[in-house]
């Protein structure tokens, strides 16, 4: 396996982890690396045309030297695991100035290569230490393993920056919003879906769970990974909402039942009170109005205080030939100059607190009661807290 200097520094930029501060994923990955291997010293190591560059290490301050010094550099495109018991014996290090003293004194040292999915050898995750010892095969293949986790985590960051680099253009034009979903489904979950797999591994693992340490770090990257999922599958959602209506003559009593029962959890939890009045019969698609009137209702309950006991009232009004259909709530109400912008994408109110979520509920709801042909808005709650209403047609 060779690699151009220049594709592989390309590669390298690309990632933007040189200079920055230690990636708290990257140290974890480095952690378990050396507790994997028990040794006292482990490195993400970069290799550029020049340099080396320790991106997270454990054992020592991350630090960069020159690339003819590197001892990962000497086998940078080996394609499997370098074990070595003790440098000063092999060719290879005999000379380093990390074995001889001039620099460092290692003696035991092990390596499995970072190699980006176009192929290019951009580093090593290596392992070392003062002393010679050896490394069981299995031991070796768990190095290899979190090699590989290194470059799922360092593509998932180039994908979160150009989500975010899309998420804003998908601020300034909508046309964006089909492309964006192909994006998003093909970039993100491949390398996501590795990730949130292997953490999901790693969290078995006994060495794992025999440290509290690392046995958190684990179970973080992999709530971080299931948060991402919800979020790419809610923007997912948003791209083809309204894009196609399936038209049908349906019962709104009957879709807040259904809405209620998926809701149930959430309602028992909070001791919340959900009525209605009677709901008429409209003509619409039935799984988005569905999701509009799931989102109106679920955010009623989430966001009424949590000394408050939240009381959802849902009901229906004849407003000019159409059907205006109303969710209130007790909560601490939304100051007029918020409520507009809480319908555009990404937009989440001030009082959202500690509640989870992406800030795309309301925007996706806007999107199919206008692809109804109907209109949606926030006012003032009879007796206080807030009342978001839509209409849709008969």
């Amino acid at each position: 396996m060779q690699t151009d200097p220049q594709t592989a520094d390309a590669a390298i930029e690309e990632y933007a982890v040189l200079g920055g501060p230690t990636d708290e994923a990257l140290q974890s990955v480095v952690e378990l690396a050396a507790l994997v291997c028990d040794v006292p010293h482990a490195a993400i190591n970069l290799i550029t045309r020049d340099h080396q560059h320790q991106v997270a290490a454990v054992g020592i301050d991350p630090s960069v030297c020159a690339r003819e010094d590197s001892m990962c550099a000497a086998v940078l495109h080996e394609p499997a695991p370098v074990v070595t018991p003790d440098a000063r014996q092999d060719s290879r290090f005999a000379t380093n100035p990390f074995v001889t003293g001039e620099i460092g004194t290692v003696r035991f040292y092990a390596s499995a290569p970072l190699v980006t999915p176009g192929g290019e050898a951009i580093g090593r995750l290596c392992v070392f230490d003062d002393l010679p010892h050896d490394l069981t095969a299995q031991r070796a293949h768990m190095l290899a393993e979190l090699a590989r986790r290194v470059v799922d985590v360092l593509e998932l960051r180039l994908r979160t920056r150009q989500l975010e680099q899309s998420r804003d253009e998908l601020r300034r034009s909508n046309e964006l919003l089909s492309l964006f979903a192909g994006q998003v489904s093909h970039d993100l979950r491949s390398p996501l879906t590795a990730i949130m797999a292997n953490a999901e591994l790693l969290t078995l693992e006994p060495v794992v769970q025999e440290d509290e340490g690392v046995a958190a770090l684990a179970d973080a990257t992999l709530a971080a990974g299931r948060r991402m999922a919800a979020m790419i599958q809610a923007i997912l959602d948003f791209t083809v909402v309204g894009a196609r209506l399936d038209m049908t003559d349906l019962d709104l009593g009957d879709l807040l039942t259904d809405v209620l029962t998926d809701l149930d959890p959430i309602v028992e939890e909070r001791r919340a009170r959900v009525s209605s009045g009677e709901l008429p019969q409209v003509r619409g698609d039935r799984q988005q109005l569905y999701a509009v009137l799931l989102n109106l209702v679920s955010n009623a309950v989430k966001f009424t205080p949590a000394t408050t006991r939240p009381v959802v009232e849902v009901r229906a009004v004849r407003e000019d030939g159409r059907w205006r259909i109303e969710v209130s709530d007790n909560g601490r109400g939304i100051p007029a100059e918020q409520r507009e912008g809480l319908f555009d994408l990404y937009s989440r109110g001030a009082g959202s607190g500690g509640v989870e979520g992406t800030g795309i509920g309301l925007a996706t709801a806007r999107r199919a009661v206008e692809a109804h042909g109907g209109s949606i808005g926030i006012e003032d709650a009879p007796g206080g807290g807030t009342t978001v209403w839509f209409t849709v047609p008969d």
